[in-house]
């Protein structure tokens, strides 16, 4: 009978630490805070769990200098934004449009620019700090009663039990659910603990990223020159309504961003304006240069039984078309929209079956997309004379083709394939 009491303790003990929902997802970052909000609107008990101990604070987000850490978010990604609710109150704190995209390559004279009229929207996209639309995402969520925020938690475990995904925490805790989604980055431990490989490359590049202000007005042009060592772009930003700053991305060797990185503030600025054949006039640095490494990374598959890879725990992109987040954005819009489906049918959340349609619709595009970026990459990353001369005629070629022109343009603001109806 002892026994039989310090087992049922022991039960007892172990149900308190036991959470349940019909979807945990593992992530809360601008993806899983985008999928969380999207079911939770739905009223899908969702369980949202993040290493941070806390979120953002909305009322600091999006005041004074620029973040670092920026995305071109597409016209189909603010739609989604807009559809959740999110978007009024990001162009209330930040956002810088951006109606013109120029492309050059810095060792020859070939130059393709694009406009927002030429592909028929009043903007080819808006350049966002990364704060301002995560803090707009998460005043989103705490106002959804169906989801649940289980900040400041580490996953340690990933199990089945009883037909369902068990994800255990390092409190102790244990959250069930019969789908679990990974929104957990790159580096992605959920995807490790499930077993899932990726392919895996080192684009060779590191990127530095700071943030600038330019002597000339950028007027709303997105700037990128293709340099022997690497892409370098400017994006435009707008503070106050003045268009004088920009963020700046530059993609290059490991050697060339730590030399870079050692450069004083003025010589780092000389660096940049030279860089661009000096079309902004001065530049002068107003932060620090960090550089990170470039990895692709693709998993090798999005879903298994009760659990769904969504972002870069599915795979990540070089950023030199800006298109990262909103592939990861599309991730989650699509399969907000077939677990929705599945819910409406009374299908699990983790059948495979299922989950097989969220790969079908996502991983042909995410894939294009991967290896466009790395076709790129490779054409103007070569010094071959013959390849130098090939970009610059094909860069000519291309500027003077309006409906070439066009039919890129549709690609790279997001109209790709068959939108969820949250993108529409």
């Amino acid at each position: 009978m002892a026994e039989a009491a310090e087992r049922r303790g022991s039960d007892e003990r172990s149900a308190a630490f036991e959470e349940r929902a019909e979807v945990v997802i593992v992530g809360a970052g601008m993806v899983g805070a985008a999928l969380a909000c999207l079911l939770g609107e739905a009223g899908v008990e969702v369980a949202l769990v993040d290493a941070r101990a806390s979120l953002l604070e909305p009322e600091v987000v999006g005041r004074g200098q620029p973040g670092m850490r920026v995305s071109a978010l597409t016209p189909v990604s603010q739609r989604l934004l807009e559809r959740l609710g999110a978007w009024e109150w990001m162009a209330a704190r930040r956002i810088s449009p951006y109606r013109f995209m120029q492309v050059w390559d810095a060792q020859g004279s070939g130059e393709v620019c694009f406009s927002a009229e030429q592909a028929g929207v009043a903007k080819l996209g808006h350049i966002v700090e990364n704060d301002v639309t995560q803090a707009a995402l998460e005043r989103r969520l705490v106002a959804l009663p169906s989801v649940r925020l289980v900040l400041g938690a580490r996953v340690t475990g990933l199990t089945d039990t009883d037909g369902e995904r068990c994800v255990c925490l390092a409190d102790g805790r244990r959250l069930l659910a019969p789908l679990v989604v990974a929104a957990d980055g790159a580096r992605s431990p959920l995807r490790e603990l499930a077993g899932i490989e990726t392919r895996q490359r080192d684009t060779g590049h590191r990127a530095v990223v700071t943030t600038v202000k330019v002597a000339r007005p950028h007027g709303d042009v997105a700037r990128q020159a293709f340099l022997p060592t690497g892409p370098l772009a400017f994006l435009p930003l707008r503070l106050d309504g003045e268009r004088h700053h920009c963020s700046i991305v530059w993609s290059t060797s490991p050697e060339e961003a730590e030399r870079l990185q050692a450069l004083s503030a003025e010589a780092l600025g000389d660096e940049l304006a030279g860089a661009i054949d000096h079309r902004l006039g001065e530049v002068t640095v107003l932060d620090r240069a960090v550089a990170f490494p470039l990895v692709q990374r693709h998993a090798q598959r999005y879903v298994l039984p009760g659990l769904a890879l969504v972002g870069d725990a599915a795979h990540s992109i070089h950023p030199l078309a800006g298109q990262g987040v909103n592939l990861g954005l599309m991730d989650a819009a699509v399969l907000a929209e077939e677990l929705l489906a599945a819910r409406r049918r009374g299908i699990a959340l983790g059948d495979e079956r299922w989950l097989a349609r969220y790969t079908r619709r996502r991983r042909g595009d995410n894939a294009g997309m991967l290896a466009l970026m790395d076709g790129f990459r490779l054409l103007f990353g070569s010094r071959h004379p013959g390849l130098t001369l090939a970009r610059n005629l094909g860069l000519g070629a291309v500027d003077r083709l309006t409906p070439l022109k066009r039919l890129i343009m549709q690609q790279a603001i997001g109209r790709r394939g068959r939108l969820p109806a949250s993108c529409r």
